[in-house]
């Protein structure tokens, strides 16, 4: 007596040929041509950034439409971070106030043998360069402005280091701060000798480096001693 199958190994045997036929079906499309996709590619700008510096961050990708067979294309959406920069020079940043995707996919397609660039999903990027200058600015500590306790008064050079800051970065921003950078004392009533550091209220921007962000104020404090009465 022949035995009959069970329901449960009927249903095995039911998703095996579902795995199978998705299997073959997945294996015959990934052979065919002209599939298209969105990929994400690493690029590199080059410019000489001693001379000059971007006010807006350069993207350290870009994003293009490729087609090609099914399976370079799923080889590439997996492996994608591991292709090497397409550099992208800027031969004159101050000439050039955005980049034409249409060179930039064209560059692109040089790295992808296997795949054709169709295009670059934006159509351009905008640049925004300045010179890049540098400042030397003196600190100077409001000395007329400092609280001292009735009595009391400042008895020695007031010290502020350092005394000079450098400041980096495009001129249109550089230009914003100040001749001097007047450092307030915010300690009031003060009757000891003071030493402390103290942060710089100076302009921020994202591209402007500035050489230190705070100050060491120190001065000596004595008490005022009555005069000796004379004697008459």
């Amino acid at each position: 007596m022949s035995s009959i199958p069970s329901k449960k190994s009927k249903l095995k045997t039911f998703v095996g040929c579902v795995l199978a036929a998705s299997f073959f079906w997945l294996m015959t499309a990934l052979n065919k041509d002209n599939y298209s996709l969105r990929l994400d590619y690493p690029v590199q700008f080059n410019y000489d950034d001693s001379q000059y510096v971007s006010l807006n961050p350069l993207p350290d990708q870009v994003s293009v439409n490729v087609s090609g067979m099914g399976w370079n294309l799923l080889r590439k959406s997996w492996f994608s971070f591991a292709e090497r920069p397409v550099e992208y020079t800027i031969a004159n940043p101050l000439k050039m106030d955005a980049i034409n995707s249409t060179a930039l996919a064209a560059q692109i397609d040089e790295h992808l043998p296997d795949l054709t660039v169709n295009y670059v999903v934006a159509d351009t990027f905008q640049l925004d360069f300045e010179r890049r200058v540098t400042r030397i600015i003196p600190i100077r500590v409001d000395s007329l402005n400092i609280d001292i306790r009735p009595g009391y008064v400042i008895s020695s050079l007031i010290n502020v280091s350092p005394s000079l800051i450098s400041i980096e970065g495009p001129v249109s921003q550089v230009q914003e701060f100040p001749d001097t950078i007047l450092v307030q004392v915010p300690t009031r009533k003060i009757q000891n000798n003071y030493d402390e550091t103290i942060p710089l209220n100076v302009p921020y921007f994202p591209a402007v480096q500035v050489s230190h962000s705070s100050v060491f104020i120190s001065f000596e404090v004595a008490r005022i001693l009555r005069p000796i009465p004379s004697l008459q």
